[in-house]
């Protein structure tokens, strides 16, 4: 009997062996190379890097990939596994330093901006990070590369653990709210994405009681993004030591 999705999910967890290539289904018959994870993987992100990772959805890969959805479901259990996926592969190609107490702050620094840059090359990805289990093993590898960093620190398990869950969900929204952004400008709508120097105009035409936001204007809108990613990243991290 052939395995289930969920038995070939699970030995991909356990490093199992590559399950058999997917038969083809659809208009391209058997005349195409067999699917595989990989290629569901890559043709995703194509995917996503074009068209944002709301135009993903396994119709819309199984088309791209010339064949029906159906033959995806050889290899993927689901979305959520494809999710999972898709975010295994970018934690896989962050490098880890090994910790190292003189440097952990900095080190921390570098893994999660290598992250973010990671989910900025695809437009909205890190939404699947908010759903994707942490069961994988190339998000486990990141997962305790940042632990160890964080121990190698001097931080506290518990802080240590829920210190690092913190930054990742800092990072996931960070990434989120900048592609939301992206995508609102680039699909013609400039005029709902108030630039800095309209909204210090608004600003100064705010009532007298807002005297802590008119006064301090400059400081509320200074500042790049990543300014500012760079700013609560040290936040949390100096919070933590």
């Amino acid at each position: 009997m052939s395995p289930t999705p969920q038995e070939r999910r699970a030995a991909r967890h356990q490093l199992g062996g590559p399950p058999a290539p997917a038969v083809r289904r659809g208009p391209s018959g058997g005349g195409k190379k067999p699917i595989t994870v990989d290629a569901i993987v890559s043709t995703a992100f194509g995917i996503v890097a074009a068209e944002g990772y709301e135009a993903l959805t396994m119709r819309r890969l199984a088309a791209a990939l010339e064949t029906g959805p159906a033959s995806l479901y050889a290899h993927v259990v689901n979305k959520e596994d494809l999710d999972e996926l898709l975010i295994g592969r970018l934690c896989a190609e962050i490098e880890l330093p090994e910790p190292d107490p003189a440097t952990w702050k900095a080190d921390l620094i570098g893994v999660c901006t290598r992250l973010r840059d990671q989910y900025l090359r695809y437009p909205g990805i890190s939404r699947a990070a908010f759903a994707a289990a942490p069961s994988h093993q190339d998000t486990l590898r990141l997962a305790e590369g940042m632990l160890g960093i964080l121990l190698a620190g001097g931080i506290e398990p518990r802080a240590a653990a829920w210190g690092m869950d913190a930054l990742l969900l800092y990072i996931n929204a960070y990434c989120l709210e900048l592609s939301l952004v992206n995508r609102r400008v680039g699909s013609g709508h400039e005029g709902w994405v108030v630039g800095r120097e309209e909204l210090l105009s608004r600003i100064a035409a705010l009532p007298d009681s807002f005297p802590h936001t008119k006064r301090h204007a400059a400081e509320l809108t200074a500042g790049s993004t990543h300014d500012r990613f760079d700013f609560t990243l040290r936040l949390m991290i100096d919070g933590l030591a």
